[in-house]
């Protein structure tokens, strides 16, 4: 199970702020290129965002789902990534001074990801999640990132 924190220097409300909003999702999180809504409010409970990931000439597009969702403290989230299965995202937010330490806690659920999860893997999601670490930082402390404006359907692949 990757487990992964990073101490953000704004209020867990800030922090919060950027998590709930689904179309900032790709300005944190790694190999996103866009997201915007799919169904419901985001973050509630059932709530859809589609997300496309690119690579040179291809693209795929898929979506996660909020499995749990306590308003600036935890966010739990079902990520469906194809023919590679799906993974529970755990995103917990703990107010640490006048700071924010943000826990991540991902593993695979079912398909592929979680056949082949091993070491390997797992050191993998490990540096994935620094990135996402760093860059979920970025956006909050720096307002990097900053969205463009909300798509409802995603690009052509």
């Amino acid at each position: 199970m990757a487990v992964r924190h990073r101490l953000i220097k704004k209020s867990p409300k800030e922090v919060w702020a950027v998590l709930a909003d689904g179309s900032r999702y790709a300005d944190w999180v790694v190999g996103t290129s866009s997201s915007y809504p799919v169904r419901g409010r985001w973050p509630q409970v059932h709530s859809a965002i589609g997300y496309e990931v690119r690579a040179g000439f291809f693209g795929f597009t898929n979506e996660t789902i909020v499995r749990a969702c306590d308003d600036e403290r935890e966010l739990e989230l079902e990520a469906h990534a194809g023919p590679l299965g799906t993974a529970r995202i755990a995103i917990e937010l703990r107010p640490w001074g006048e700071h924010t330490l943000v826990i991540i806690d991902e593993h695979p659920l079912q398909g592929v990801g979680g056949a082949l999860h091993n070491v390997g893997v797992e050191a993998l999601i490990q540096l994935r999640h620094r990135t996402m670490l760093k860059r979920l930082a970025e956006v909050c402390e720096d307002g990097r990132g900053r969205p463009e404006p909300t798509r409802t359907e995603p690009r052509p692949a």
